[in-house]
């Protein structure tokens, strides 16, 4: 089997570019015949197409990227099969991805969103992301490489440090982990809430209102933004830093932030919906806020350039959800019981170590790939 992986190549930090960068690392520790190509650069692809001669080609994106991912390879005659994951509806493609032999997406709740939005279930199928397990592992808080970090992020060793990693704080569920902790007072340990989101305008934004929040809530002293580029080398050791992991997501296809956490030893505290239903167990390597309010909207003007519809006013036939509100008193009173209870926080996160080494290592997702092509598609 002779497998071209498309993705933001040389790989970023972004979750996109983690997605395909391991499958394609997992594709060459099985011994597949694999190369990774940028996916937008359509010369290397044209090049790997003509040389290669790729068995199939899979390509890690969003509907929006299926000129990219998909129609381009078709262009050449290659046997395409985008890895997909959901970005708020699909307002165009239906026929070109209805047409595929096999859509790969990274949960059932991705898979349900495509259904919903025009695209035969027939030939989706769930293929999660992986996790380099052998990264990200469980470092002990005395470990100097996490002592340094907790320190400088001005935590004391006595401090609890709840963390939450995204693009901004918002989109995973920050404000509602904020208005959580404001109701705890001094039923907990003394704790600092960390948010270490990426450096962009939308986040600076973000961060002020965030910050007017945490100021409101009486409680800015204990909030804190770490606004850095880090590299995937650094996170592990920025996951072994906290003691809980709060990302109770407004809209979340997969939730690699949480598998890593999991991996980092770490329970986690998310909201019971979307594709956290697939990776985190209730009571078991999380606890799982309830959805207390859907956003939904009856109309939309699509931003997105790579859709090639950029502008367009869209009326949906029902309203569409478009993000997810985790339940402010469920995700209190999960952090009242993970704060005051130590062995409650490491028995969880042995526990999520355990189901992300048994379901989502990277070699794992990768022998997945290969089956599914192999039965799907009959490529051997």
């Amino acid at each position: 089997m002779k497998v071209l992986v498309l993705y933001d190549y040389p790989p970023t930090p972004g979750g996109l570019a983690t997605q395909g960068d391991l499958l394609y690392k997992g594709l060459l520790a099985l011994g597949v015949d694999a190369h990774a190509c940028n996916v937008a650069s359509e010369i290397e692809k044209e090049w790997y197409y003509l040389w290669f001669k790729p068995d199939v080609v899979v390509g890690v994106g969003y509907w929006g990227h299926t000129p990219d991912l998909v129609l381009h390879p078709q262009k050449f005659g290659m046997l395409a099969v985008p890895w997909l994951v959901a970005d708020g509806y699909i307002a165009n493609y239906q026929d070109v991805l209805n047409e595929l032999p096999l859509i790969l997406v990274t949960s059932n709740w991705v898979k349900e969103m495509y259904v919903r939005d025009g695209i035969s279930p027939d030939n989706i199928v769930v293929l999660p992301v992986g996790c380099d397990t052998d990264t990200f592992i469980p470092y002990d808080k005395n470990d100097p490489k996490v002592f340094d970090i907790r320190e400088e992020l001005g935590i004391t060793p006595d401090q609890l440090m709840i963390l939450t990693i995204g693009g901004d704080a918002a989109s995973k569920g920050g404000r509602e982990v904020m208005q959580a902790l404001a109701q705890l007072g001094d039923s907990v340990p003394d704790w600092r809430y960390v948010c270490k989101v990426w450096p962009q305008p939308r986040t600076e934004s973000q961060n002020r209102e965030d910050m007017e929040l945490a100021q409101e809530l009486g409680i800015a002293d204990k909030v804190i933004y770490a606004t850095n580029i880090v590299s995937r080398a650094f996170t592990p050791y920025l996951l072994s830093a906290c003691d809980i992991y709060a990302a109770p997501s407004r809209l979340e296809g997969f939730g690699m932030p949480q598998v890593e956490a999991g991996a980092c030893g770490k329970p986690v505290i998310s909201i019971n919906a979307m594709g956290m239903l697939d990776t985190l167990i209730h009571g078991e390597t999380a606890l799982l806020a309830g959805v207390a309010e859907l956003i939904r909207i009856g109309e939309v003007t699509i931003c997105d350039k790579a859709s090639g519809l950029e502008g367009k006013r869209v009326v949906f036939e029902e309203p569409r959800t478009v993000d997810y509100r985790a339940d402010v008193n469920d995700i209190r009173d999960d952090l009242l019981i993970l704060m005051n209870d130590p062995n409650l926080r490491k028995r969880m996160g042995a526990a999520g170590r355990e189901r992300v080494t048994a379901n989502f290592d990277y070699r794992l997702v990768a022998q997945r790939f290969v089956k599914l092509v192999s039965e799907k598609l009959g490529i051997s």
